[in-house]
């Protein structure tokens, strides 16, 4: 307890003490002797030095200093010397010993050097100290340090939580009055951490007044509702996130089972081909344009989106127009083709999973709330969902072959009494929807894992999309796999992602039952012609 307050004195007077540069004998004192002298050195040092202090303790920390029998020498990675005082050069003897630091000893200086930091003029090292800080048990007596880098503080948001430290200290002040107003100030945070503080303090040991505990419950109330927001923030942009994914996954198979009528099992391989692509373009870049790795997702995305689509059209031309009008045959003949797909490419890239990485700008993500971080590569994919379905609504919309692909949809038979060749049209749009899906596994590898079996996961839920939303029908796609994936991740959340699957596919079946057109269906004479 002795050596703490020592300590806590030492932070208090480096608060306001002036900055003086360190002595060769307060070097020394810190350098050598037994454990207990040596923290009372530093504790003095911190108090009236700042000059030449950190370089010492970073050096300490580094186990990069020696003493002579004059000298305390830091010796650099090169192998050179210099005194530890006052930082000139100085010659290393053969005999200088090397100082060992305990973890009491390691403790303090990792101590003294967050506080020395606390008052960097370089925000990011303040921003690493506070951080230090913050994941140690501070006492009250260091609140004048504490207090002295929040006035001088200039950053809104490092204030903010200087201020929350300095609130935290309080917590067990002895005068009421502080403890009330820091209480106050603490149930304005957002942060998880600040609730357990003030759960600790509701103990009856630690907090007796019963107003104060009174204001601890309301602000853990406070606190909790905040972070109830952030977590159904989180619940929201995850659901969202999924069915982006699904909504890129059943574009393509909208437009394919919608037009044809193909219940197409080889879908999910088309995407699989997507992300593989996209891990070839990702290895090509590397290898050949490694300072434009950042940029391969501008070639990935149109090669996985050619690379797809050309497989879909060969796909369509050899096997799948030879099976219309035979729905089980197409079901048993596509679902043998994604076998053969995904052996073939365990034959080519192996049975395992392939890395594909981030670029730098996909990495990382946006802090909304202490407890709700939104990653870049899930609001780009969301992003990106959104721009593929804007290119296939003007691709239908105001096309010619979108012409042809809603005549051919809604009846086929006089689509081709008036010209339409509806063979072609058949061939351009399973090579879209082929195409639309390698988009989807482009996207997917950015947030998971590519290997052979990653069609799998999405070829049932995106089935569901399509027959939810209406068949041919792209806005019931996108109201269904959005809606999809919010339910999805909310009953997660309630009762684990086996029942959620569960009760969402129990869902669609009633749903199916009672509306077997879907939430948007195709009426009048274009019904009955399709």
């Amino acid at each position: 307890m002795f050596k703490r307050l020592v300590w806590a004195a030492a932070l208090l007077l480096a608060a306001w003490a002036p900055a003086q540069a360190l002595t060769p004998d307060q070097a020394r004192a810190i350098a050598a002797g037994d454990t207990d002298s040596r923290l009372a050195a530093l504790a003095e040092a911190s108090a009236q030095a700042d000059a030449g202090l950190p370089r010492l303790v970073q050096a300490l920390l580094d186990d990069a200093v020696k003493l002579t029998p004059t000298q305390v020498l830091i010796v650099k990675p090169d192998g050179q010397a210099v005194e530890a005082s006052s930082g000139a050069p100085a010659s290393l003897p053969a005999d200088a010993q090397d100082v060992i630091n305990n973890n009491r000893l390691r403790s303090a200086l990792q101590a003294v050097q967050a506080a020395l930091q606390l008052l960097a003029p370089d925000l990011a090292q303040r921003r690493a100290a506070l951080t230090s800080l913050q994941g140690e048990a501070l006492t009250p007596a260091q609140a004048p340090l504490i207090d002295k880098a929040w006035a001088q503080e200039t950053n809104p948001a490092q204030k903010a939580e200087l201020a929350e430290l300095r609130a935290a200290l309080q917590l067990s002040d002895p005068a009421p009055e502080l403890r009330k107003a820091a209480i106050a100030t603490l149930a304005l945070s957002d942060r998880a951490q600040v609730r357990s503080l003030l759960q600790e303090r509701l103990d009856p040991s630690a907090e007796s007044l019963p107003e104060l505990r009174s204001a601890l419950r309301r602000a853990i109330s406070d606190i909790e509702d905040r972070l109830a927001w952030g977590e159904r923030l989180g619940v929201l942009f995850t659901g969202l996130s999924l069915g982006s994914i699904l909504l890129l996954v059943a574009l393509g198979l909208a437009i394919t089972y919608g037009l044809m009528g193909v219940i197409n099992m080889a879908h999910g391989e088309l995407m699989m081909i997507g992300a593989y692509a996209t891990y070839v373009v990702q290895n090509l870049t590397r290898q050949f344009a490694p300072a434009a790795f950042d940029h391969y997702l501008w070639l990935a995305v149109p090669a996985s989106f050619l690379t797809a689509a050309l497989v879909g059209a060969v796909l369509e031309r050899t096997v799948i127009r030879w099976l219309y009008g035979r729905p089980l045959e197409t079901l048993l003949a596509t679902w043998g083709i994604s076998l053969v797909l995904m052996q073939a490419v365990r034959s080519l890239f192996g049975a395992q999973n392939v890395p594909v990485e981030n670029p730098a700008w996909l990495s990382g993500g946006v802090a909304v709330a202490s407890n709700l971080t939104l990653p870049y590569n899930r609001i780009a994919i969301i992003v990106f969902a959104v721009g593929v379905l804007a290119g296939v609504a003007l691709l239908m919309a105001k096309t010619r072959l979108g012409l042809f692909v809603r005549g051919v949809t809604q009846n086929r038979r006089m689509a081709a009494c008036v010209g339409i060749p509806t063979a072609r049209i058949d061939t351009y749009a399973f090579a879209l929807g082929a195409g639309l899906a390698g988009l989807a596994g482009c996207a997917l590898s950015q947030v998971g894992n590519v290997g052979p079996d990653l069609g799998q996961t999405y070829i049932v839920d995106s089935f569901m999309v399509v027959v939810l939303g209406g068949v041919g029908q792209l806005a019931g796609t996108v109201v269904a796999a959005l809606g999809l994936g919010v339910i999805n991740k909310v009953l997660e959340g309630l009762a684990g992602a086996v029942l959620a699957k569960i009760m969402v596919l129990v869902f669609i079946v009633i749903f199916i039952q009672k509306r077997p057109q879907g939430l948007f269906a195709m009426t009048g004479r274009s019904a009955e012609g399709h």
